[in-house]
């Protein structure tokens, strides 16, 4: 519970917006690359990328905590390596949050600049032992590196707030599975040439599309953030989600642009008796 109300504290920081929409704005410059989005995303792999590299340097620099406190002069060396090695790590693993960090709006947005900011100290702690171990200064070397393994600590019960607690970046289409049987929803001449509509469907909203006598339906919540399909731009057989920019194809729901990383649940479609008729694709 203490550490719950630290957290309350840090969502109320508002003096954290002005610095946070600035930064967030100049990372959305950084990455809208369609490459670098879904790179830094996860897009590539399913998955987003930020949690996975995160356990490289949180591996790394708690490893060289043990070896500082407890391994002795023989393990100096590899607590030394185990430091750089975060550090190394670290770079590419605050360039993807900071991509994930860049989509996140209110409270998420101020826990995730803070969480960005004790990391980065941790990071500069770490970057202050290295030259302390090389420089002779070990036991000062050692402190500066407690002190960033107590800053990351922190940092990781942040991130996993977020995810946990805040639901930032999980996947919003987990537990919408539609019909599984053929279904009606609309009459056929419901849907003009070109045209697209959204409808209620067994409690899940899904897009459907025409495109001469081809119907491609989705469902209309955007995997990333659970923005409304039914409100983005289709052009070239894709959606793009009004709030984020995620891409994907109608005809079966994978992802073109990130930031997206699940592709859309798409549906078969037929049309019977001049019903239009949907049921989850597999």
């Amino acid at each position: 519970m203490t550490l719950d109300s630290v957290v309350k504290a840090i969502e109320r920081f508002n003096f954290l917006d002005g610095m946070a929409s600035s930064l967030a704005g100049v990372v959305g410059k950084s990455v809208r690359p369609r490459m670098v989005r879904n790179l830094l995303s996860g897009t590539y792999i399913g998955h987003p990328l930020h949690p996975v590299l995160s356990d490289i340097p949180i591996g790394a620099w708690t490893m060289a905590a043990f070896l500082d406190l407890a391994g002795g002069k023989v393990s100096e060396p590899a607590a030394d390596a185990l430091v750089a090695v975060g550090i190394a790590a670290a770079i590419p693993t605050a360039a993807a949050g900071l991509n994930d960090w860049s989509d996140t709006e209110g409270k998420p947005r101020r826990i995730g600049m803070f969480h960005a900011l004790v990391n980065g100290s941790a990071l500069c702690f770490y970057v202050g032992s290295v030259f302390a171990r090389r420089f002779g200064s070990r036991d000062l070397g050692k402190a500066l590196g407690l002190a960033g393994f107590g800053l990351v600590t922190f940092g990781g019960f942040l991130g996993g707030h977020l995810i946990y607690a805040d639901a930032v970046n999980v996947n919003k289409t987990a537990d919408r599975t539609g019909p599984g049987k053929w279904t009606s929803i609309i009459d056929h001449s419901g849907l003009s040439d070109g045209g697209h509509r959204m409808v209620e469907v067994g409690g899940v909203s899904v897009l459907l599309h025409r495109s001469g006598d081809t119907i491609e339906a989705i469902d209309a919540l955007c995997s990333h953030m659970g923005g409304p399909l039914e409100e983005g731009t289709i052009e070239n057989g894709c959606v793009t989600c009004p709030w984020h920019g995620s891409t994907f194809r109608l005809a079966d729901g994978s992802i073109v642009r990130g930031p997206a990383t699940r592709p859309q649940p798409a549906y078969e479609v037929r049309t019977s008796e001049g019903q239009i008729q949907i049921r989850r694709a597999g």
